[in-house]
């Protein structure tokens, strides 16, 4: 069910800051098309910290009318509080989300132990599957393979998006997880060679702007065409880290901006991509094979 290329979709928003729900549906039409394999709803790169549990539920439940069963739908639920993140774990399953992406709690730095209690905490709270996150980058907090594979017996928590970009990381959370876990990149710098060695799939930055290639490359890589995985890839790599050179979801935002898909408004205190790397953004685009609008 969780596999392949799957979007971690930006949240369009109009000038006043409100939810742009037209070009959310442009945006969910695009990846249906191009096939991506399923979407992320209100993840980092959907500017989660800014949204309001309404706008949450609202665009699952929109994301859920226009994709009907054809792909899942993944909704970030992760916050830095227990009790605060199973409320909104519950809503989103309410709103209609196949499955929940879980953020390990950030600024206040929880231990090992702790990370355990609180996703189970979550799993035990709602009746759809749990994919754990864990992007240390952007946390301040590490959650371990040990800690993975502890949490992988529960029949809940179901996956990793393993965003250190470490190719030895993965490996070791595959030698200690339950059979059948899945292990999801979250790097896309990293994530062919993360399929190499037993990953199923990212959940891409990338993918926002790219939605058919990354779905090829993953496909490739998912059924052992490792070259090909590669080759697709290695036309990427330039975006993938093109799309970094401000913070996410600043440079992917424009991106889809210039694709004429969505708006390039924020939520504070992100604002737009600078004018200085509009242009770098816009040439690894065009190298890409994007068209701009």
């Amino acid at each position: 069910m969780f596999k392949g290329s799957i979007p971690a979709l930006v949240t369009p928003m109009r000038h006043d800051g409100a939810i742009d729900f037209e070009s959310w549906d442009r945006l969910l039409d695009f990846h249906l098309e191009a096939g991506s394999d399923a979407i992320v709803v209100g993840g980092t790169t959907g500017e989660s910290p800014t949204l309001e549990r309404g706008e949450l539920e609202d665009l699952i439940r929109s994301a859920r009318r226009r994709v009907a069963a054809r792909i899942p739908v993944i909704a970030g639920s992760g916050t830095a509080g227990t009790a605060k993140s199973v409320a909104l774990s519950r809503a989103a399953e309410a709103a209609g989300a196949d499955a929940l992406l879980v953020v390990t709690p950030y600024y206040n730095r929880p231990t090992q132990e702790g990370l355990f209690r609180h996703f189970t905490a979550i799993a035990d709270a709602v009746g759809i599957p749990v994919i754990l996150y864990n992007v240390p980058g952007r946390t301040a907090c590490d959650l371990l393979p040990e800690t993975i594979g502890r949490l992988s017996r529960h029949p809940r928590i179901v996956g990793v998006k393993e965003a250190t970009g470490s190719v030895e990381r993965a490996e070791q959370i595959l030698r200690l997880v339950e059979p059948g876990f899945v292990v999801l990149s979250g790097d896309d710098a990293t994530a062919e060679r993360l399929m190499r060695v037993g990953a199923r799939g990212v959940i891409s930055v990338t993918a926002n702007a790219v939605a058919r290639a990354m779905h090829e490359m993953c496909a490739a890589a998912l059924a052992g065409d490792h070259e090909g995985a590669a080759r697709i890839d290695a036309a990427l790599a330039p975006l993938h880290a093109k799309l970094f050179v401000e913070p996410n979801p600043i440079p992917v935002k424009w991106a889809v901006h210039r694709m004429g898909l969505a708006g390039e408004t924020l939520r504070l205190p992100l604002v737009p991509l600078s004018s200085g790397q509009r242009p770098v953004v816009e040439a690894a685009l065009r190298a890409a094979g994007v068209t701009l609008d």
